[in-house]
């Protein structure tokens, strides 16, 4: 029964970067079975006599790490079957499954995830995902990521949090960077490409990070002056970037790429029903005449377009990242005519679309609404406490607290 484990350089496969991968071979009774290692190497840089990376191998502190980890792993599977007197052969060892870890570089695993999730059309996160892996990269002074997951450990994110507030970054920033890595880590964990025992951010905490950031609603006052303006006379898109805020304001604090994203299949009986694009959370809210009046305001657009506002066009933007970009762009242009129109009213406050659903909230809160119908309004699914305690609310109670908001 005894097997001899090793790591070789399989030279009779060239990958498509010109280099061979790397596979455990465990041989017993003559015969060898062969299990990739996911990583590979060029044949100049291996030393084919002692199976091992030659010293001028970039990657060679990373593939003697690979390799004594798996010859241990597989060694101590021996071990084990011995010890307990069990049958086994070379294929049952390499296919025997277990919650063993799979060699992975930081590097690849975050290009993996970002191109799945451009697939499955959330082009966002991949976006949010590509940030921190730019910022990382940058961190290691422009060079790819080729260290495993178990390299970041708290000492790594210190000095990671360090460089930041070298850079000049506040406190929000580097804890929407830590966020994100800290993602990462966690469906790396999930992926088995690192073991959960590794993960740093449970020492590693980010309540340390001041995080709070001055306040951005508007108080009734200000809202009500944006609500009366008159934007007859200006331009098509000042219009447009009036209409959207007030309409954001009054259906409940409506974002940017929802309002985008709504056709006539999302008014039932005069309510407006959506799923939010962020959370996939389903919002039912009860249409003001005044934010009907807006929607029909571009009737002739939706004839033609599909979309209730002249952002989106059903025939031009068809994929995930042809919407996107679409409702990135226009996001630019609206919050630089929000801008104008706030100076214009002598308002100080720095208003966008962000700043109606900020303020659809708190103006509510502020005239006593229960916080769990301004949740359950703005469609929020991460206030557990709130929405466990309180459950969901009728229709009627939210339609009731909307009138709260003129």
């Amino acid at each position: 029964m005894d097997a001899t484990i090793s790591v070789i350089c399989y030279k009779s496969k060239t990958l498509s970067n010109g280099e061979h991968p790397l596979m455990l071979r465990i041989a017993q009774n003559g015969k060898s079975k062969y299990k990739s290692l996911k990583i590979s190497v060029a044949a100049k840089h291996w030393d084919f006599d002692r199976n091992v990376p030659k010293s001028n191998c970039p990657s060679k502190d990373l593939i003697n790490k690979i390799i004594l980890k798996t010859k241990l792993e597989y060694q101590q599977k021996v071990l084990e079957k011995k010890a307990n007197e069990e049958e086994f052969t070379a294929s049952s060892l390499i296919h025997e499954q277990k919650d063993e870890i799979k060699a992975m570089t930081v590097d690849d695993f975050y290009k993996q995830l970002i191109n799945e999730l451009k697939e499955k059309g959330q082009i966002g996160n991949s976006y949010a995902y590509l940030s921190s892996y730019d910022n990382l990269k940058n961190f290691n002074k422009g060079r790819k990521l080729n260290y495993t997951f178990s390299h970041i450990d708290v000492v790594f994110c210190k000095k990671f949090e360090d460089w930041m507030r070298r850079k000049g970054n506040k406190d929000t920033t580097i804890s929407f960077q830590f966020r994100t890595l800290r993602a990462v880590f966690n469906r790396a964990i999930s992926a088995k490409a690192v073991s959960k025992d590794k993960n740093p951010f449970a020492e590693f905490k980010l309540s340390h990070l001041n995080t709070k950031t001055m306040k951005r609603a508007l108080s009734k006052t200000d809202i009500l002056k944006i609500m009366d303006a008159d934007c007859h006379d200006k331009s098509e898109l000042s219009q447009l970037a009036h209409d959207l805020f007030c309409f954001s304001y009054l259906c409940g604090g409506i974002s940017l790429v929802d309002m985008a994203n709504l056709t006539p299949l999302n008014i039932i009986e005069g309510r407006l029903i959506y799923q939010r694009q962020k959370t996939h959370g389903n919002i039912n809210l009860q249409l003001s005449d005044r934010a009907l009046q807006i929607i029909n305001k571009y009737s002739d657009y939706q004839k033609k377009a599909y979309y209730f506002f002249p952002i989106l066009h059903s025939k031009r933007h068809i994929t995930p990242m042809q919407k996107h970009n679409r409702v990135r762009k226009y996001c630019l242009h609206i919050n630089h005519e929000l801008k104008l129109l706030a100076k214009e009213l002598n308002i100080t406050a720095n208003v966008t679309t962000y700043v109606a659903r900020h303020s659809f909230a708190t103006i509510l809160k502020k005239s006593g609404v229960n916080i769990g119908i301004i949740s359950q309004a703005l469609g929020h699914q991460d206030i557990k406490t709130t929405q466990i305690y309180l459950s969901k609310f009728d229709n009627e109670q939210v339609d009731e607290a909307m009138k709260n908001l003129l």
